[in-house]
């Protein structure tokens, strides 16, 4: 009985994010009818579809971290972009001081970068977990000096990748149709849920966000747990600055990433997941991230004021926290249960009379 009922449950969660996207994409139909239209350039797919998939590489990725550190944390990590960008220009300045790029340079590269979001998620999770400094303010710091410090790692200049393969990275690679983002971002996700499956982490993480004494009691270390998912937040980062810093072909240390942080946590809420913690759902925040950057797009393509699209996201993100707040649920789950009853009825408005335990009527 227990397993439909968690099915039940996943579905419920993911409600909300299907309605917004089927919402998203009828509004797109009206405004033209050719929005599914996918074109082929170079051999590769281009298309609304395609460019969102596109647009939201970074965003799935560090929803997907977030998602982890709210659950166990019960709060956020508001320096991702910031991480991103501390990250991404170490692996800038090793990429351009390496001489013949190749493949392994970036690959190198790449694992140094990981490793230093590794340093900023440990410094993240330290505070929080060991030091019980509320997951907002310990981030805070990184949040404040954070794209300072990747200025000055950057030489206090913007520095051009100009190689073939972080190009490629970026765009896409000759002969596949996907652009390489995409094929990123699929992995990433293909990896998570391989992790989540084969290990007990989502367990772990879960039982320490819904009740940390209780989990201690049963041998799980929250403490541990909980600087575990900052340490994946920073690969989280790490990835996403990795993958922005190629898209756009050199490192903006003051805009790579900006506000990315505010997305990702309305990914995490829109995905059908608590904002204060315990049971959470990788599949309502990747959904959630794409939501998020169709929205965008859909503004754009209305033709609003960029500008205005932050006052926009604004109301969205204050009616989606009515919704989701534990009052609404829980008063439409009252009439929801009482509709039930008035329509089920009892037996005896069913059969007009009372009904003994064999089921015949009474008189």
């Amino acid at each position: 009985m227990l397993k439909p009922k968690t099915r039940f449950s996943n579905l419920s969660n993911l409600f909300l994010p299907l309605s917004v996207l089927a919402i998203l994409i009828i509004i797109n139909l009206i405004k033209g009818a050719d929005y599914f239209r996918i074109t082929v350039v170079n051999g590769a797919f281009y298309g609304n579809i395609p460019n969102i998939l596109f647009g939201a590489s970074e965003l799935v990725i560090l929803s997907v971290g977030m998602t982890l550190v709210t659950a166990a944390s019960r709060g956020q990590d508001i320096s991702i972009g910031e991480s991103g960008a501390i990250s991404s220009a170490i692996f800038v300045q090793y990429v351009l001081r390496s001489g013949n790029v190749t493949l392994w340079t970036i690959l190198v590269g790449f694992l140094i970068s990981c490793v230093a979001g590794i340093v900023i998620g440990a410094f993240n999770g330290t505070l929080v977990s060991f030091f019980n400094v509320q997951p907002m303010v310990a981030t805070l710091i990184l949040f404040l000096g954070g794209r300072s410090i990747a200025f000055i790692i950057d030489g206090k200049v913007s520095p051009i990748l100009a190689n073939e393969i972080s190009n490629r990275i970026g765009t896409v690679i000759p002969g596949v149709p996907i652009q390489t983002p995409i094929i990123l971002t699929a992995v990433f996700i293909v990896l998570v849920a391989m992790v989540l499956k084969a290990t007990n982490l989502r367990l772990y993480v879960e039982a320490v966000g819904i009740n940390p004494s209780a989990a201690r009691l049963n041998g799980i270390n929250p403490k541990r747990v909980i600087f575990l998912t900052f340490l994946i937040m920073g690969v989280c980062s790490a990835i996403a600055g990795f993958i922005a810093v190629n898209k756009a072909g050199r490192h903006d240390s003051v805009n790579l990433l900006k506000f990315i942080m505010m997305d990702a946590i309305l990914a995490v809420a829109l995905g059908g997941n608590s904002l204060g913690g315990g049971r959470f759902g990788i599949t309502g925040s990747i959904l959630g991230a794409y939501t998020i950057e169709m929205l965008n797009r859909t503004l754009l393509r209305l033709e609003v004021n960029p500008e205005a699209i932050k006052v926009f996201k604004a109301v969205f993100i204050i009616v989606l926290m009515i919704v989701a707040s534990p009052v609404v649920r829980a008063f439409v789950t009252q009439a929801l249960d009482k509709a039930k009853s008035i329509i089920a009825g009892s037996p005896l408005r069913q059969t007009g009379g009372t009904a003994d335990a064999t089921g015949r009527k009474g008189e």
